[in-house]
């Protein structure tokens, strides 16, 4: 009875770690990332609920697809690689984080460069769906709303994995928007398009596969819902007052702290089906 409990307590400790581990990891990767600032200019632009709806809907899809992605691994390869390759996974975010966290300025220059990329994003999509209502950023912020803006689009376009998603979206765009109207299904297809191939998705895979993968599912879901809740209610303040800077050396050490752990928890795991749990007395 005293092992079982012992195992027991082992068992809610790892599923402690493993959701603190990835609600820290969605923190520290959406603040101030592009999907972040997407959410925060349309709920400038439209009711708030409405984006809010749209675009954490659209990532706890997206995390429970990623976490199925990450529970398929273990199947392919054994549990103590796939923590090997979570682990030297994130080492490698770590450090690239930690350099471009050494090369920024004091400033907020890397978060104007995503707040410029979001608005391009948000109005490329206006252009192609110019049935939408809505104002203008660049109206809003002058204090004018003409009823006629020219709009941009898009400079660069998606990559070709990004390219075969949108037509997927695109397909069943049309439809939902009927459904459950156009600023929902907007929020919901650019929160999904920028959130595809990012580090946090790719993250959440590897934890996937390290982790139990409704426990990294639900890690991910709370971090989402905070960080969204966030964007819609003031996240364009926030951006203004954060250091991008202190949160991506931040993130740095997150990650290679997680990188870390799992190396270490891999090097030193037990085979249970070589392990004699029930010695002789």
């Amino acid at each position: 009875m005293a092992q079982d409990a012992g195992v027991m307590s082992s068992v809610d400790e790892g599923a402690f770690h493993a959701l603190w581990r990835s609600f820290a990891m969605i923190i520290f990767s959406e603040i101030g990332d592009k999907t972040f600032l997407i959410a925060a200019i349309l709920a400038m632009r439209h009711p708030r609920l409405i984006v809010f709806a749209g675009a954490f809907g659209s990532l706890v899809v997206m995390s429970i697809l990623s976490a199925e992605l990450g529970h398929l691994l273990p199947t392919l390869i054994p549990r103590k690689w796939t923590q090997i390759c979570a682990a030297v996974l994130f080492l490698v975010f770590g450090a690239k984080m930690l350099q471009e966290g050494r090369e920024m300025k004091a400033g907020n220059e890397k978060l104007q460069e995503e707040m410029k990329e979001a608005e391009e994003d948000i109005e490329g999509d206006d252009a192609a769906h110019d049935g939408e209502d809505g104002v203008p950023l660049e109206a809003m912020e002058a204090g004018t709303a003409p009823g006629h803006v020219r709009r941009r689009s898009s400079s660069a376009g998606p990559a070709s994995a990004k390219k075969s998603v949108q037509g997927y979206m695109e397909a069943s765009r049309n439809f939902f928007s009927y459904l459950l109207g156009p600023v929902f299904v907007q929020a919901f297809v650019l929160t999904f398009l920028g959130e595809w191939g990012d580090r946090s998705q790719i993250s959440t895979i590897a934890l996937a596969a390290a982790d139990n993968v409704y426990v990294v599912a639900l890690g991910t879901v709370i971090g989402h819902s905070c960080c969204t809740a966030l964007a819609v209610m003031g996240g364009r303040y926030v951006s203004t007052k954060i250091s991008v800077k202190h949160v991506t050396l931040a993130a740095s050490g997150l990650f290679l702290v997680f990188g870390v752990v799992y190396l270490y928890e891999a090097l030193l795991s037990i085979d249970p089906e070589t392990t004699d749990f029930h010695p002789d007395p």
